[in-house]
């Protein structure tokens, strides 16, 4: 048995991933005995598809921590293509056209965000600080600040349904984009390139990396990944709401972190990142549980972010030291 556990802790993915996965593991235990709901089957399911809105978003994160850069406009983005989502809907387009049209949007907030801070080289957090708001507002003003209902049966089904009776369809959502977004990071030009970025954009550029160019393909795939994310989100609210995914962001960068990917760019797993989200979906189903009041909440999330900077600021030491 020994040989065993020492094969396990040995292994690539116990060194890559075996932090967050035991950190996962310890809550699911710890919330299992402060609740007998928690580990029911509906309960995971629930869980499942509840990450699977924060996973998207934090896919996109990745691809652009890697790069050493940060979009703070992300839950905007989601919920302004949550609202093109509904209008489009309300003016008779069918699910299929409505959905091309809300991921024009998510790339185009995307290619705007990328465009401005390469271009006139102004930092992506005070460019995504803004659009933030210009975002929001865009959303609010379309509205006039209230919800759209939902009513498209292949909508709902994106956020609701479930295959073969049990599984639910965001969940496969989550599947296939994270395998595209590894297959992406891990074994293509692009993702080889983007890493370098992050490790050091001046040399990238030496080797004859386009940054600019990189960095505009980067947040469209951000903009993209929360349009994706909104339409699960605006499914299972049933409904566009100008308010939703507020506070989104901090859930993405979070989620990246505690999966490994570095604030400073130069390395991030999609993998590692879904069982970031993870943690933070099982935390915030299993706050809900118990009943723990949502400021409460709020502060717990906060210092795990703090938890998570932490630890990346100490493995990046133990790097320089080795």
């Amino acid at each position: 048995m020994g040989k065993g556990i020492n094969k396990i802790t040995d292994s690539k993915v116990f060194k890559s991933y075996g932090g967050v996965l035991i950190a996962l593991i310890g809550l699911m235990i710890l919330f299992s005995a402060l609740s007998p709901h928690f580990l029911k089957t509906n309960n995971i399911l629930t869980i499942l598809s509840q990450v699977s809105i924060i996973a998207i978003l934090a896919f996109g994160m990745t691809f652009v921590l890697m790069i050493g850069e940060i979009d703070l406009s992300v839950g905007s983005i989601a919920a302004l293509c949550g609202i093109v989502l509904g209008i489009s809907l309300d003016k008779g387009f069918n699910a299929m056209i409505s959905i091309i049209i809300v991921l024009m949007v998510g790339a185009i907030a995307g290619f705007f965000n990328g465009f401005i801070g390469a271009k006139f080289k102004i930092p992506t957090f005070i460019v995504t600080v803004a659009t933030l708001g210009i975002f929001r507002g865009i959303g609010y003003a379309f509205t006039d600040a209230k919800p759209i209902q939902i009513n498209n049966s292949t909508i709902l089904f994106l956020g609701n349904g479930k295959l073969f009776g049990m599984l639910p369809v965001p969940v496969v959502i989550v599947a296939l984009l994270l395998i595209v977004g590894h297959v992406l990071l891990s074994k293509t030009k692009f993702g080889r390139q983007a890493k370098i970025i992050g490790g050091n954009k001046t040399a990238a550029e030496y080797v004859g990396v386009n940054t600019e160019k990189m960095q505009v393909i980067i947040y469209i795939i951000m903009g993209i990944a929360a349009a994706i994310s909104s339409i699960i989100l605006t499914a299972r609210l049933y409904s566009a709401q100008p308010n939703a995914a507020t506070g989104y962001e901090l859930d993405a960068i979070a989620s990246a972190v505690l999966g490994g990917t570095s604030l400073s760019g130069g390395y991030g797993t999609v993998l590692g990142t879904f069982i970031g989200a993870s943690i933070i979906g099982v935390i915030n189903n299993g706050m809900n549980l118990i009943g723990m009041p949502y400021f409460y909440q709020q502060i717990i999330k906060g210092l795990i972010i703090i938890v998570a900077v932490y630890v990346d600021v100490r493995n990046k030491e133990r790097m320089i030291d080795v």
